[in-house]
């Protein structure tokens, strides 16, 4: 009979890894993607990024702008294990691109500069795969460049990840000396020539064999602390042999204990082939990771990672275009047929499969079939938007959606002229449909059209690939931001009384109401409703009425009609009519209600705030600290790095419109600055 691993290994999904592509915008992701098609053989060119000749930057913005916007996926094969791979944008505007991905990927490369380390973006990525448990590898990227420092990067992992690095390289030379890297594991050299497609093993270098050998022994101590088998091999006094500590580094990786960390150069395509070996023996199969779990009838359910299982795949994106809609979808379980009906479970629609494709960014191969464990598109679907469970109609199930981000800033849009306003509404409403971060709504008080999203640049993307599509002219104007109201100091006793009578059956509704700030702990309702009525005075499907007139009430605060947030209220008191109480009277009420008590309150406006993170060059450190603090910023902190200082400060959202180019004013084009949503605050003066 044959063992576990042998069965595993003889199952073709044992040899598919669906990784995504992480990092800090300007980290190198894409041209690490690039370099894996290359030496994979999916393409025969190398594609830079500053030519605009990149496979996954493949959208005209995107080769414009120099970064990655949309998440792209791609295929390729490396030493018999097919790699589907997501690439996914840097930028802290489009990090609902990297959830949706992260939400289907086993597991993901996460890229860092060398001189910089991990950067704000790094660890907003690193904690939203955190929170979908998938399992990394770490590549040091850059390490050619002036200021690289493999040990400061690693350290930087260690500090502001709160993960353990395992290193298991060493690198070969330094800045523009970089030739290759010490295999720690094996204990060889893998030297690259100038131009070469691939390394050259050779013995240790005698001046690092020292410094090699040290560092081979701390990877034994770390892996030792935390895998049995390792430690067992260290206690008994030898080294630990090189199988033991990859099969110890793999099950640290899976489990998320440690991450590896491997170095190089992807521009100058050093270290990129013992990257894709790291990706094929630590990170997980689809049969690696535990059954997908969805609920099925209301219960709990499961699905295997097995073609002959039950059809059901998770749509994670979709483009539409004037000429078809392409549904992205990552199979869990079962095999999807061309033609094949399925079902999408959410509003138990029917949908059938036109085609199957395999994607490579922009370009697509059609397939008779796909399988467990398998990243396609398919064309047919409707409907079926990101977050929804395709499956078999036989056999439902629902699977959890990515976790949405609310949109924070907004913009006014019209169409530069009427006769084209209809076909401005269109194009939104297919906009909102590849991307559910936007959202569009019309204002009730102005009737303009209001784009809303996750920052400047998302929304400057979103008009121009509208401008470019549908050759539209766009009017826009100044981005609000979506401001909030709270209680500062609540009242007490509040009485409103509900009576209408105007023929026929009247509305009766007697409440007394108390409001109260409330301070909402992390995943916590930032509404409370509480009843402490007793002896029947209200009865309980009236109480019920009373909440959910108080929530209708929140939607529109007494100091500028926004929404109102962290507010506990108790109903204390009420009373009833025989025939001319009802849900809808005592609804009214609590609207009402809630709206006099909030206007009798002290309350407090509240304002989007972000993490600003400028890099700036030492000269320019003092204009652009006047310029945070004339922008009501508070500086946190600054870091001297390598001839630059990056300054930290928490900055309104309202003052951050134009600080691109501020910022690029101020430094001569040479700073860069990311943002990272901080919640909301008091607002405060100029």
């Amino acid at each position: 009979m044959r063992s576990t691993h042998d069965r595993q290994t003889a199952n073709p999904l044992a040899a598919v890894r669906n990784l995504g592509i992480l990092a800090h915008v300007d980290a190198g992701k894409t041209t690490v993607t690039e370099r894996v098609l290359y030496l994979t053989g999916a393409t025969h060119k190398r594609g830079e990024v500053h030519d605009g000749t990149t496979v996954t930057d493949f959208d005209p913005q995107e080769r414009d702008r120099g970064i990655t916007i949309f998440a792209a996926a791609v295929s390729c094969d490396w030493a018999g294990h097919r790699i589907n791979l997501i690439d996914t944008p840097g930028h802290v505007d489009f990090a609902d691109e990297v959830e949706r991905a992260l939400r289907v990927l086993d597991g993901a490369i996460a890229v860092f500069d060398a001189v910089a380390g991990v950067e704000p973006q790094s660890e907003s990525v690193w904690r939203q795969a955190d929170r979908y448990g998938v399992p990394r590898i770490a590549f040091v990227n850059k390490l050619d460049r002036a200021g690289a420092d493999l040990d400061t990067a690693v350290d930087s992992i260690r500090r502001r990840l709160h993960t353990v690095p395992l290193v298991v390289q060493l690198p070969i030379g330094r800045e523009d000396g970089f030739t290759g890297v010490v295999d720690l594991i094996a204990m060889r050299a893998l030297v690259w020539a100038d131009c070469a497609d691939t390394y050259a093993v050779s013995e240790v270098p005698d001046d690092l064999l020292a410094e090699a050998r040290r560092r081979r022994r701390l990877l034994e101590e770390t892996a030792a602390e935390l895998h049995p088998a390792a430690l067992e091999e260290f206690c008994a006094g030898g080294p630990v042999s090189a199988a033991t500590l990859t099969t110890a580094l793999r099950d640290l990786t899976r489990s998320g204990e440690a991450v590896v960390v491997l170095c190089g150069s992807a521009y100058r395509n050093r270290g990129v082939e013992p990257l894709l070996d790291a990706v094929t023996a630590y990170l997980p199969s689809p049969l690696d990771v535990p059954a997908v779990s969805g609920t099925a009838g209301g219960l709990p359910a499961e699905r295997p990672a097995d073609p002959a299982a039950p059809f059901a795949g998770l749509v994670f994106k979709v483009t539409a275009s004037a000429t078809g809609r392409l549904t992205y979808l990552r199979i869990y379980s079962g095999t999807l047929r061309k033609g094949d009906t399925v079902l999408d479970a959410g509003p138990r629609r029917n949908e059938r499969i036109g085609r199957i494709l395999r994607v490579q960014a922009d370009r697509h191969a059609e397939m008779d079939r796909a399988v467990a464990g398998d990243i396609v598109a398919v064309v047919g679907p409707k409907s079926a938007g990101a977050g929804a469970t395709l499956c078999a109609p036989a056999a439902p199930l629902v699977l959890e959606p990515p976790a949405a981000a609310a949109p924070v800033v907004s913009l006014a849009v019209e169409a530069g002229r009427n006769a084209d306003t209809e076909r401005l509404v269109a194009a939104l409403a297919r906009l909102v449909e590849e991307d559910p971060s936007l959202a569009v709504r019309t204002d009730r008080e102005t009737g303009q059209l209001v784009l809303a999203g996750m920052g400047e640049l998302h929304l400057e993307v979103a008009v121009e690939k509208i401008r470019r599509a549908h050759g539209l002219q766009i009017a826009v104007g100044r981005p609000q931001v979506a401001y909030r109201e709270t209680v500062l100091r609540g009242v007490t006793g509040h009485v409103h009384r509900h009576v209408k009578q105007d023929g026929g059956a009247g509305q009766f509704a007697h409440i007394v109401i108390d409001v109260a700030p409330h301070v909402a702990a992390a995943g916590e309702e930032e509404f409370v409703f509480t009843s402490t009525v007793t002896g029947g005075r209200v009865p309980r499907e009236y109480v019920r009425a009373v909440e959910n007139g108080c929530r209708d009430a929140l939607a529109e605060g007494p100091l500028g009609g926004h929404p109102v947030t962290g507010v506990r209220v108790t109903l204390t008191d009420g009373a009833t009519h025989q025939k001319d109480s009802s849900e809808m009277a005592f609804r009214t009420a609590g609207r009402a209600g809630l709206q006099e008590a909030l206007r009798a309150s002290v309350m407090q406006l509240l304002e989007p705030v972000v993490e600003v993170t400028a890099t700036v060059p030492d000269e320019s450190v003092g204009g652009v600290l006047g310029d945070l603090a004339a922008r009501r910023g508070r500086v946190s902190g600054s870091v001297a790095l390598a001839g630059s200082t990056v300054v930290s400060a928490t900055v309104p959202l309202a003052e951050l419109f134009g600080y691109a180019g501020s910022l690029r004013g101020r430094t001569q084009g040479r700073g860069t600055f990311s943002t990272h949503p901080r919640g909301y605050a008091p607002t405060r003066p100029s």
